[in-house]
């Protein structure tokens, strides 16, 4: 190898991508030999914080192993190939500048929060001792750090809504950066590594459940596909917001989350389609929420660089004093662990927050509505310190991303960016609203199939002939409810009755009765005292 040849590091985290990947995009011009490399790092797949759940679970492995194997594939056809190394960024860092000898420049695309930021701390002064330069980007956004209206970032907006106006009448989004066809290869004589199996991280794989809402595989090229599906080919775009309020089926939202959370699509490159599609088919109100959502994705972001640390504190961003439970019996029938139960399904008794439970439990994925859902019961219903719901979502949530879950969850506790105090949600109104019918409960909660049409969202209020003809006896084969609001009873008269009986409007258990589809506006917005 030639002593002036120069060797750029390009260290992929949450960036899994080809496409618009500045890191890539840079070394191409900056050095003679690039190096791509993902590190699995030990400390993933440790304990959380607080509560120590493991930190990754098997489905976002899976999803994870997947997305690394395609990456490796793409930049393959390209010239290239993705180096996998275990162990520390920091340390594999060092032991390549060592070993290489030629390494001109680390580039890396910069994060949001402490154990991401600490990594950096220690690249830095890895690069330091050595002589080696640091090349680092902002890429996980829509709009760009750099380009917002607010500077620095201590005056963002503490109300979303606030945020929102400014940055589209203020802001523009980068256009997405072209990747040449042929890369620049990997020094001469570097071995690629292996990429490690779901059992080698302490995992065991799984079979897909066939309930699943996202039987999807990781990576940018089944991101790239999913679009071409959910835009083009399908139209499915055009009833989004209608659409999103769904719970069952692949079809009623993006889903574009999991592949959002680890960089294997580009939000510049969804926003760029977004118009493409606006311009040759359609631009509605549809089209609008899939950027309003990428939009509250880039503020909880946003509030992570503004606030740190405390997205992660029991007081939150009011600083707010809260008596928070941790009472963990409770916790466990929440999150799907009933005493004595060895299954792991959710047990509190209240059958749209265990339908919610179960499906988060066996497939890694719940819907919007679902979250906000058993959010609220965690933290409003049962008090429970709001830090063991998040934990519990970081460890099975497929499409984890440090910055939405804290984000969201602080926002549910009422400790976050929620404009309005005391927001609860009355889970018999919202599972009459959208499971009117009781389908999606039926579909995780089989013990309560026999209980027709929207009663199967309150049974302890049923008659015991009416309990016995189901085939239920409460405290034995499904538990009494752990607790009751009272204002749940103005919604238990109300519940649609018999079989076959469907909400006013598309039919089917994955759309949104139309009668509701403007509360697909999303919980944030909502002025009801009851929802």
């Amino acid at each position: 190898m030639s002593a002036a040849a120069r060797t750029a590091l390009c260290l992929l985290r949450s960036d899994l991508r080809c496409h618009d990947n500045e890191v890539l995009h840079w070394a191409q011009s900056n050095a003679d030999y690039v190096v791509p490399l993902y590190c699995f790092d030990p400390r993933h797949y440790l304990g959380t914080h607080c509560y120590r759940f493991p930190k990754t679970g098997p489905r976002r492995l899976r999803f994870l192993l997947e997305s690394v194997r395609d990456l490796r594939e793409t930049l393959k056809k390209k010239g290239s190939t993705l180096v996998v190394r275990k162990g520390k960024p920091e340390d594999v860092v060092h032991d390549l500048i060592t070993q290489l000898g030629s390494v001109s420049a680390v580039a890396f695309h910069e994060e949001a929060t402490k154990e991401e930021l600490d990594v950096e701390k220690g690249l830095c002064q890895v690069c330091s001792q050595h002589g080696v330069k640091i090349q680092t980007f902002w890429g996980s956004t829509l709009y760009h750090r750099d380009d917002l209206p607010f500077r620095p970032v201590a005056r963002l907006p503490d109300v979303y809504t606030q945020f929102r106006k400014a940055v589209e009448t203020e802001a523009k989004v980068r256009p997405t950066l072209h990747m040449a066809d042929q890369l620049k290869p990997l020094p001469p004589g570097m071995e690629e590594g292996c990429i490690p199996t779901m059992e080698d991280l302490g995992q065991k794989d799984f079979i897909t459940d066939p309930r699943t809402a996202f039987p999807c595989s990781g990576g940018e090229t089944q991101a790239l596909i999913r679009l071409q599906y959910y835009f083009w080919d399908t139209n499915l775009v055009a009833s989004y917001k209608e659409t999103r309020n769904g719970l069952i089926g692949m079809d009623y939202s993006t889903k574009f989350a999991p592949w959002l959370a680890l960089g294997c699509i580009s939000p510049r490159y969804i926003y760029e389609q977004i118009r493409k599609y606006e311009k040759d088919r359609t631009a509605n109100q549809s089209t609008y929420w899939v950027l309003f959502e990428l939009l509250w994705r880039d503020y909880f972001r946003f509030v992570a660089l503004k606030y740190g640390r405390r997205i992660f504190s029991l007081r939150g961003l009011q600083d707010k004093e809260v008596p928070w439970k941790k009472d963990l019996q409770l916790f466990d029938c929440w999150k799907g662990q009933w005493r004595l139960q060895v299954r792991s399904e959710g047990k509190t008794g209240v059958p749209f927050v265990d339908a919610n439970m179960r499906e988060l439990a066996a497939t890694g994925f719940m819907s919007n509505r679902g979250r906000q859902n058993v959010a609220s019961f965690l933290t409003k219903d049962l008090g429970l310190d709001w830090r063991m719901g998040a934990e519990w979502f970081e460890y099975l949530l497929v499409d984890y991303d440090v910055c939405s879950n804290y984000g969201n969850w602080l926002y549910s506790a009422g400790i976050g960016n929620d404009p309005r105090d005391n927001r609860k949600f009355n889970m018999i109104k919202q599972g009459l609203d959208y499971d009117g019918n009781g389908d999606y409960v039926r579909l995780w909660v089989p013990e309560l199939q026999g209980i027709k049409g929207g009663d199967i969202h309150a049974p302890w209020v049923l008659s015991s002939t009416s309990l016995s003809q189901a085939g239920i006896t409460l405290g034995e084969t499904y538990p009494l409810p752990v607790v009751t609001a009272p204002e749940w009873s103005r919604h238990i008269s109300q519940k649609p009755q018999g079989r076959g009986h469907h909400p006013k409007g598309r039919k089917g258990p994955a759309h949104t009765p139309t009668q509701h589809k403007d509360r697909g506006i999303d919980f944030y917005f909502s002025r009801k005292k009851d929802i």
